[in-house]
C-alpha cells in the first residue's frame, strides 16, 4: 500500500511540473531577455540563407559584461506562434545559434542559452534541409567551443531539439521545467499505445528538475516566482556565480571538464 501511494504521488508531482513547463503563464522569452540583460543586439540569419524566428540570439550585457545569449521563442500572439512552430526550431535557427557560439568563441564572449522547446520541428522541409545534421553538429562543435557556455531550461526542454543548446558547461532548471528526450505522451504512445497514459510516463521519465539534478544530469534548480522581476533576479544571481566561476578556468580544464560532464552519462 505504501509503495502504491508512492508511486501515485510520484505521477501527481511529475504531471504537475510537466503542466507548469508548459503553461501559458510561463514567462515570455522578450520578457526574459529584458529582464536579464541590458543593451541586447538581436542577429539574424544563418548565412546559409535562413532566419528563423524561433530563435533569438545576438551580443547583450549581462552585469555590464558582454555576453553572447540564444533562446527560444514561442511566440506571443498566435500569428508569432505559427512563424516559431510553437518554439521548435528549423535547421536554420539551429545554425543561427552555433554562428553565434563560434563568434562568441572569436571575441570571448560567454554564451548563455535560454531553452523552452517541446523539441526541433519535426516538419518535412525541416527534415529535408538537415535537421539531424544541424543539431548534432551543434553538439559536435559546442563541445569543443572556448569560451563558457551556462543553459538555463526555463519551460519545456525536450529531445534533441534542447541539447543542441544546452550542451554547454552547465545546465540549470527552473523550478516549472522539464527536460526528456521525448514527450509523455510520445513516450506512453511508444511503451503502451496508449497517450493517455502520459502521467505515468512523466512519472518513469524521471523528468523534473529534482529527479535529473539527483542524477547529476543539471547543476541545479532555480526557484520560479509568481513575479517576473523577482524570478528573473533568482537566475541573474545563479548565472553571475557561476560565469565567474567559469571564467577563472583555463580554457583547458573548461574544456576537460565540460566533455568528462557529458562522457559520465
Amino acid at each position: 500500500m505504501k509503495e502504491g501511494l508512492i508511486i501515485n504521488r510520484q505521477k501527481k508531482t511529475a504531471a504537475k511540473i510537466v503542466a507548469g513547463a508548459r503553461s501559458s503563464q510561463k514567462i515570455t522569452t522578450p520578457a526574459l531577455l529584458a529582464n536579464l540583460f541590458d543593451d541586447l543586439m538581436i542577429l539574424k540569419g544563418d548565412r546559409v540563407g535562413g532566419e528563423d524566428p524561433a530563435i533569438i540570439g545576438g551580443i547583450a550585457l549581462f552585469n555590464n559584461q558582454p555576453v553572447t545569449v540564444i533562446a527560444t521563442n514561442k511566440g506571443t500572439t498566435l500569428e508569432e506562434r505559427m512563424a516559431c512552430h510553437f518554439g521548435c526550431p528549423e535547421p536554420a535557427g539551429y545554425r543561427k545559434a552555433l554562428r553565434l557560439m563560434k563568434e562568441a568563441e572569436k571575441f570571448k564572449h560567454p554564451i548563455i542559452t535560454l531553452v523552452n522547446t517541446a523539441g526541433a520541428y519535426p516538419g518535412a522541409h525541416a527534415e529535408a534541409t538537415g535537421q539531424g545534421m544541424a543539431i548534432a553538429n551543434n553538439l559536435y562543435e559546442i563541445s569543443t567551443l572556448k569560451t563558457p557556455m551556462i543553459s538555463v531550461i526555463f519551460g519545456e526542454g525536450g529531445s534533441g531539439g534542447a541539447l543542441a543548446l544546452a550542451c554547454g558547461d552547465q545546465v540549470w532548471m527552473t523550478t516549472e521545467s522539464m527536460y526528456s528526450i521525448l514527450s509523455p505522451e510520445g513516450f506512453a504512445s511508444i511503451l503502451w499505445k496508449d497517450s493517455q497514459r502520459a502521467d505515468e510516463a512523466a512519472a518513469i521519465m524521471q523528468l523534473t528538475p529534482q529527479s535529473l539534478q539527483d542524477a547529476g544530469v543539471i547543476e541545479g534548480i532555480i526557484q520560479e516566482e509568481p513575479d517576473e522581476h523577482l524570478f528573473c533576479q533568482n537566475i541573474t544571481t545563479v548565472l553571475t556565480e557561476q560565469l565567474n566561476q567559469l571564467q577563472q578556468l583555463p580554457v583547458e580544464t573548461l574544456l576537460a571538464t565540460r566533455q568528462a560532464r557529458f562522457r559520465q552519462f
